[in-house]
């Protein structure tokens, strides 16, 4: 661990919180928003602990999960695709709590909550599977391909973590507005696999065969 990833990772986290209460409250009008602290708890909480882990057992990793910079012309898109999204997302939901657009059961909120924390779960089980993870598209000195575990069943177990995350997020915002707009996530994240994986046929050893062995790249049995 050094100073400096500490203090990068503690600022990235404190930002993140920043933006992301601003966008779900200002909106809403009010700090009164139990949804919005919920999701700010579920989010942020599994967040800080899973970054001191790996501050510690693992920090490269950790530097390489803090790096969002793309560089190729065609990934920057699918960043700024998803930024709108969040964004738009986040300030509608709000905007739904303080016009009462929507009025989703406990029941659909709760549920919700209960796919976000196994989406981390699978999220935390690819980072311990997958020590070359990167947030960029690249191929890592001496890396190897990992065919086992979850990678097993799906080639971008990461992705279907975080489609899970996602899609639940408005949910647990009680907003149904917000979901429609969540729901353009698969669609991004779809275009953004197509580039991948031609780049790790080009640059992965192994890939092409990877690819003929396991099957779907997000859902097994469906895509």
């Amino acid at each position: 661990m050094t100073v400096k990833l500490f203090i990068s990772a503690i600022t990235k986290i404190t930002l993140g919180f920043l933006l992301m209460g601003v966008l779900i409250f200002l909106p809403a009008g009010t700090l009164s928003f139990p949804n919005g602290w919920g999701l700010m708890a579920v989010l942020f909480v599994p967040m800080f602990f899973a970054g001191l882990v790996l501050m510690f057992k693992n920090p490269a990793l950790l530097a390489r999960r803090l790096n969002a910079k793309e560089t190729q012309k065609e990934q920057r898109l699918v960043v700024a695709l998803s930024a709108l999204m969040f964004i738009s997302g986040f300030l509608v939901a709000g905007l739904d709590f303080r016009f009462g657009w929507s009025d989703l059961p406990n029941a659909v909120v709760w549920s919700a909550v209960a796919v976000f924390l196994l989406g981390y779960l699978l999220y935390a089980e690819v980072i311990r599977e997958n020590a070359y993870l990167s947030r960029t598209i690249e191929v890592q000195e001496n890396q190897s391909l990992i065919d086992t575990g979850l990678y097993a069943f799906v080639r971008h177990p990461m992705y279907t973590a975080t489609i899970l995350l996602f899609l639940s997020m408005p949910l647990i915002l009680g907003s149904l507005w917000a979901f429609l707009i969540f729901l353009l996530y698969p669609f991004i994240i779809a275009g953004r696999i197509k580039y991948e994986e031609a780049f790790l046929e080009e640059n992965l050893a192994g890939y092409r065969e990877y690819k003929q062995k396991v099957k779907y790249r997000l859902i097994p049995f469906v895509w």
